[in-house]
């Protein structure tokens, strides 16, 4: 009877544990399911290439100098080149599978021998029709020719998708560009102004530690203190007299970088520094780490460039197979000028070639 009891208690411990452990499979599934609210509601603001750092800085020297590095900074400036030229690949690669259309005037002259096949049947024409060909014999033309590559594995739409894939993958680079730009000139430009209230501070200690060293000669001359006290105050107003020259190497050092992204000769740079300390504190929302990702110029840019390369492989793979090329032309062609407005001087011709090239 106990054996069955216990077979009983084994059964239903089974089942409640059983019951507990489904019930906590689905509210891990659940949990898994449902993003936390402060992640749905958040955006990503990180990225300043596609924000307003109009708005976003409110230093009006800043924004001056930031302006003036946008439009004098060289690599910026050899990027907007390279996303012009890639803009007119577009249309090259465009123009390829368009039909294009050629007119030409074409002007010859041409001698046979008299001895030679040609030159022996020009001397019986002569003889059976008494018609005497010009000689030397003229070749005037007057026509127009197209020609067409039927793009039937669409090697050249994708070589087209492939050069339009490019050309956004530069304006995502030009944006990553501006943002270190901006992101660079804004972080040495706030440093500059650290630099300034902090050789303020440093210019003050020197002062105080000069008149603390007068003060202590004074008590010195006195007697109420010793030349170890005078000694240790020297070299305490040497240490902070060498700090405020470094602090001011560190401030040409700043103002030389600014110059340098603005692509201008050294110079002051403007700058409110008295204001440093006020300065509100903006907080970035994050967001989901995605976002982080998805918003990053560099990688849309790395994205953009590999599906390029994507294409430009299935371009290589269309080379291996035949292409059909459909050429017509019609015009005017005749030994004399005179002639040409004969409609018996009229030509024209249709081809269609089928080229399969074989690559070893």
């Amino acid at each position: 009877m106990k054996n069955k009891h216990k077979f009983y208690q084994i059964i239903l411990g089974a089942a409640l544990l059983f019951s507990g452990c489904t019930s906590f499979k689905d509210s891990v599934r659940e949990a898994r399911t449902e993003s936390p609210e402060t992640y749905i509601q958040s955006t990503d603001s990180v990225n300043i290439a596609a924000m307003n750092w109009r708005e976003y800085f409110q230093d009006e020297n800043l924004i001056a100098l930031i302006d003036t590095a946008l439009h004098n900074n060289q690599e910026l400036n050899i990027m907007l080149q390279e996303i012009s030229i890639s803009q007119y690949e577009i249309l090259a690669r465009k123009g390829e599978y368009l039909p294009s259309v050629n007119v030409g005037v074409g002007l010859g002259m041409e001698k046979e021998g008299r001895y030679t096949r040609h030159g022996a049947v020009d001397e019986q024409l002569h003889i059976r029709e008494g018609h005497e060909f010009p000689d030397p014999l003229g070749d005037f033309e007057i026509g127009a020719y197209g020609s067409w590559e039927v793009d039937i594995w669409r090697k050249l739409r994708n070589a087209k998708d492939a050069a339009a894939t490019r050309y956004l993958a530069s304006v995502e680079g030009n944006k990553f560009m501006v943002t270190n730009l901006v992101a660079e000139i804004a972080e040495t430009y706030y440093e500059l102004m650290a630099y300034d209230n902090l050789l303020q501070t440093i210019n003050q200690n020197v002062d105080i530690q000069s008149n603390a060293l007068r003060i202590v000669k004074l008590q010195k001359e006195s007697a109420k203190v010793s030349q170890l006290a005078v000694n240790r105050f020297e070299a305490q107003l040497l240490k902070t007299t060498n700090l405020q020259y470094e602090i001011k190497q560190r401030i040409v050092e700043a103002e030389n970088r600014l110059n340098y992204l603005s692509a201008r000769f050294p110079q002051s740079i403007t700058r409110g520094s008295a204001a440093f300390l006020d300065i509100p504190l903006d907080s970035l929302q994050v967001g989901v780490p995605a976002q982080l990702l998805a918003n990053r110029p560099d990688l849309r840019q790395a994205e953009l460039e590999l599906a390029a390369s994507k294409l430009d492989v299935k371009v290589a793979k269309a080379n291996f197979y035949p292409s059909l090329d459909i050429r017509a032309g019609v015009g005017l062609n005749a030994y004399n000028p005179k002639f040409l407005i004969n409609p018996y001087s009229i030509l024209f011709n249709l081809a269609g070639d089928m080229d399969g090239t074989t690559y070893q």
